[in-house]
């Protein structure tokens, strides 16, 4: 070996030596080691539909007032499972939650609220006390799907609602609302929610909305069906009721039979025992109208509460489409306009403050315009999760049609019992004219 290289690998040693030793630790240290989960998929929502239903159940009943229900102000008893609280709201305190709810999570699917009042010259055929009923039932279905909702479900505006016992809750709504500002500007991903969409977000988009639109059409049949065979239910209780006071209102003459009728004539006898069928047929004529509620409560509830978050998703894409899209493609139009003023300014000799003024907008405007961006990516971004979430509800449609089969279950076996109950005794009346053996 040369002096040279013993000099080489000298200096090589010297350097190996000052470098830092890592600490590796003793080999039973290893099987404390793991993998390092992956960074996690803010885009996907991990929830299930029996897992959304069991966040909440909101119940909004209505308070009987002293002077009659067709006061000015109707107040609600609004009572939260979750929170096993209740509080009392006016129609304006859910106005005023709607509308703070709206402002916090204007990229999000936000139920409409029923109508305050009757629509003079539409609803002529529904009575007040038919509105007070639907309205406190759209009630009741805006605010679970409020609180069910894998967002709102933890927000601080929610709780208030729902917890909130003082004497002025539109006040602490609106603080609240205030103070926490909208999602954009809290949530922590908002202005990297680009990194996050896939690349064909537009056509999936559009591709969901159609399909959507094409299953809100459907339900909205659906519901139309279910609503007339509650109206049938009740015509059907109120017919049976009335043919059993027919039956009652022949048993009950008493006018002696004519002498042109014939001695053979039993027709006094059966006179006489007709009345006590009314019995029955008012048991039937209740039973038809169980039958109804059941199927009103049952299945066109849940009917409707699906097409109210139906419909809320294409309220969010027209936002979508006129809100944030729109006010973009304003802003590009105005951040254009100003460049060519720009441009003109350099050509034309101006005053040195006018020119700094223009330049000074179109930098608050090229900022304007980034935020806008940032703005509709979150809103897309959201929107993919919107669209995700009518996905979770929809086997809803199982439900739907268990509580719809059950309900004719229930109702047909509860009629026939009635109806078996009544043969017999149909026998005994008329057992001499052989009336259920022979067809007239």
């Amino acid at each position: 070996m040369t002096g040279g290289e013993v000099f080489m690998i000298l200096v090589v040693a010297v350097w190996l030596s000052e470098l830092p030793k890592p600490q590796l630790g003793e080999p039973r240290d290893l099987s404390t080691l793991r993998m390092q989960p992956a960074q996690d998929d803010v885009l996907t929502l991990s929830q299930t539909l029996d897992g959304l239903l069991a966040k909440d159940t909101v119940q909004v009943e209505l308070i009987p007032e002293k002077k009659g229900l067709f006061l000015k102000h109707v107040e609600y008893q609004v009572t939260s499972q979750r929170y096993k609280i209740s509080v009392y709201r006016r129609y304006s305190d859910f106005d005023v939650f709607h509308e703070v709810l709206l402002q916090r999570f204007a990229y999000r699917v936000v139920p409409a609220l029923p109508p305050k009042r009757m629509l003079k010259g539409v609803l002529t055929s529904l009575s007040e006390r038919e509105f007070i009923e639907g309205r406190r039932r759209g009630l009741g279905r805006f605010i679970n799907l409020v609180a069910r909702h894998p967002f709102f479900s933890e927000d601080e505006l929610v709780k208030t609602f729902l917890t909130f016992s003082g004497s002025d809750v539109q006040s602490r709504l609106r603080d609240t609302c205030k103070k926490m500002g909208d999602e954009f500007m809290i949530n922590r991903i908002a202005t990297q929610a680009k990194e996050y969409l896939p690349a064909d977000i537009q056509a999936q988009f559009s591709t969901s909305r159609e399909m959507i639109r094409n299953i809100h059409n459907s339900f909205q049949r659906l519901r139309d069906r279910a609503e007339k065979m509650v109206e049938r239910s009740k015509d059907n209780a109120s017919d049976l009721l009335m043919f059993g006071k027919e039956l009652s209102t022949l048993g009950s003459d008493a006018s002696p039979l004519p002498s042109l009728a014939s001695s053979q004539s039993t027709w006094g006898t059966l006179r006489q025992s007709l009345k006590s069928l009314s019995v029955e047929f008012a048991v039937l004529s209740d039973k038809a109208a169980q039958q109804g509620r059941r199927e009103e409560d049952d299945v066109v509830e849940k009917l409707n509460l699906f097409l109210d978050l139906l419909q809320s998703y294409r309220d969010l894409c027209e936002r979508h489409e006129k809100g944030v899209l729109h006010e973009h493609q304003k802003a590009l139009h105005k951040y254009s306009v100003m460049k060519r003023q720009m441009m003109s300014a350099t050509v034309q000799p101006k005053e040195q403050a006018s020119v700094e003024q223009l330049e000074s907008r179109i930098v608050q405007q090229e900022n304007a315009i980034q935020t806008m961006e940032l703005r509709n990516y979150f809103s897309l971004f959201c929107l993919h999760q919107e669209t995700q979430l009518i996905f979770t509800y929809l086997p809803i449609t199982s439900h739907i049609l268990g509580s719809f089969v059950n309900s004719q279950v229930q109702g047909h076996r509860e009629m026939g019992e009635v109806w078996s109950e009544l043969q017999p005794k149909l026998g005994c009346l008329f057992s001499g004219n052989n009336g259920l053996k022979h067809s007239v």
